[in-house]
């Protein structure tokens, strides 16, 4: 019998994004809010070409100015548009942009605006060209902020009132941007915010293989579903292990692909995206407590974040051959489910002694790494949810980052730091093997006690990756956090998509990496 108010599909975002246009000449008539990045030192002739230059100029003057400080007035004009200044210091992060400015959209938030101007005033330092890169880099954040703003989480409310969505965004002042760029990361992120926070019965295993096959279709990327069955022949036990504990047989592993133009023949990709997509995880027969599940339907963040990423690269044609791997099955109770103890074999032929049934998050992965490696990407990453011991080593204001291949390190970081979605490298030594070491099994799959248990989730993983796989492992500690996290002001965060994106276009992650044999 079908769960209550349980759809055949689950529903995707409908709201058309803002219209984003480069303006010169504005009349202050022409927008609900206009927000401004301004340098704390900067002097009054900054402010010259904005609407009612004048009360701007009132506005910065009112008192000593510090990087980090808003403030905010209303224009005196027909519509009081509200004028929001914000302060970033010299030398400022990109996760400082992006905290900046989504401050500042939360500012305007009350005024349900529905045109906004945004503006970056005589921010950078060193020379022309690291001035300009500065300034849209703050353009870009606002920008981001704004989109984040923009876009509506799911809302089953039946006494909601209809928001006023903000129309159109008009870019008044600041470096050049690519706003196709912008705008595609942006969407992406919405859909993994959207679909993280969707309940578990409108995103369950059925529904959600159905919108993924809707997205695939709608952006021209050729997808299989791997059933229970399919997976079955394939000898992928670690994923059917956790799903044998699920009332209907509806889980699997979706396999989408993207090839630009030039290389539509391209058998193998550069590069191959995981993603693990627990829709709702109650531990298994390792039951959480109350609290620990009930947030549990965001554990499918990182299936999320690779099938975003891999949307994001279609809509910008970006000229790589792109598979996403995402594991779809909830980890439920029942007289079948899986037990501490029992033996498993994994696709790759890997044994695994289960330890805890909570653990679930690496099985599914194990089987999806495996599978995904015979297709010979260049690189590999997937996105996980995986572990609370990165969360308690990090909090949830950054993300953890592992990699079999040293040289990617870098890049890895450098990604983290362009992007605005930090992540921290954490060690990748085989000597942590010792503690995943099995007496009847090829590898336990978790300790018993917790300690470092991020690290042995990944020395765990790269099992099932062939050791001349370029891999990287990105937990998802920053998936959800109270308040929201740099631009975006909700708590489901979206973190990866703008990581994903700057790693592979803008840090050339493949450069240098040949493909396995």
């Amino acid at each position: 019998m079908p769960r209550r108010f349980a759809p055949t599909a689950a529903p995707l975002p409908t709201a058309q994004s803002p219209q984003i246009r480069r303006v010169g000449s504005h009349s202050p008539d022409a927008f609900d809010a206009v927000l401004v990045i301004a340098p704390p030192s900067g002097g009054p002739e900054i402010f010259s070409n904005l609407p009612q230059a004048q009360r701007w100029q009132e506005l910065h003057a009112r008192s000593a100015t510090r990087a980090g400080t808003l403030r905010s007035t209303v224009l005196a004009n027909r519509r009081h548009t509200l004028a929001v200044l914000g302060y970033l210091g010299a030398g400022a992060s990109n996760f400082e942009r992006l905290s900046l400015a989504g401050r500042l959209v939360k500012e305007a938030g009350p005024r349900a605006a529905e045109t906004l101007g945004l503006a970056v005033l005589g921010t950078g330092r060193g020379g022309r060209s690291s001035a300009a890169a500065d300034s849209a880099a703050s353009l870009e954040a606002l920008l981001a902020a704004t989109l984040a703003q923009a876009f509506s989480l799911p809302n089953f409310s039946s006494s909601k009132r209809d928001a006023r969505p903000i129309k159109s965004i008009s870019l008044l002042a600041g470096g050049e941007i690519d706003v196709r760029y912008a705008a595609a990361s942006s969407r992406g992120n919405n859909l993994v915010r959207w679909l993280t926070a969707l309940p578990p019965n409108m995103l369950d295993s059925r529904s959600y293989h159905r919108a993924i096959a809707e997205l695939a279709r709608e952006h021209g990327l050729a997808m299989r579903w791997l059933d229970e069955r399919a997976l079955r022949r394939a000898g992928a036990n670690a994923f059917l292990a956790v799903s044998s504990g699920n009332a209907r047989p509806t889980a699997g592993i979706a396999h989408l692909r993207y090839r630009p133009a030039r290389r539509k023949g391209a058998a193998s990709p550069d590069v191959a995206l995981v993603g693990k997509g627990i829709l709702f995880d109650t531990g298994g027969i390792n039951l959480k407590p109350h609290k620990s599940m009930l947030d549990m339907h965001t554990d499918m963040a990182g299936s999320a974040v690779a099938l975003a990423t891999l949307l994001a690269l279609a809509e910008l044609r970006a000229p790589i051959a792109a598979d996403a791997w995402l594991a779809i099955t909830e980890n439920d109770i029942g007289p079948k489910a899986y037990r501490p103890q029992e033996v498993v074999r994994a696709s790759n032929g890997v044994t695994i002694q289960v330890i805890h049934t909570d653990a679930e998050g690496r099985m599914v992965l194990a089987d999806t790494l495996a599978l995904a490696s015979r297709t010979r990407p260049r690189f590999m990453i997937d996105f996980a949810t995986l572990t609370g011991a990165c969360v308690y080593s990090l909090t949830e204001r950054m993300s953890g980052v592992f990699t079999n291949t040293a040289t990617l390190v870098p890049k890895l970081l450098e990604a983290g730091r362009s992007s605005g979605e930090r992540v921290w490298n954490f060690p990748f030594d085989a000597d942590f093997d010792s503690d995943i070491e099995s007496k009847v099994a090829d590898v336990v799959q978790c300790a018993v006690d917790g300690k470092g248990d991020h690290i042995l989730a990944t020395r765990f993983l790269s099992r099932f990756v062939p050791p001349q796989t370029p891999w990287a492992h990105v937990d998802l500690s920053a998936a959800t956090r109270s308040g929201g996290l740099g631009h975006v002001n909700t708590d489901i965060t979206g973190f990866g998509v703008r990581y994903a994106l700057d790693l592979i276009l803008e840090q050339h992650v493949l450069e240098g990496l040949e493909r396995t044999a």
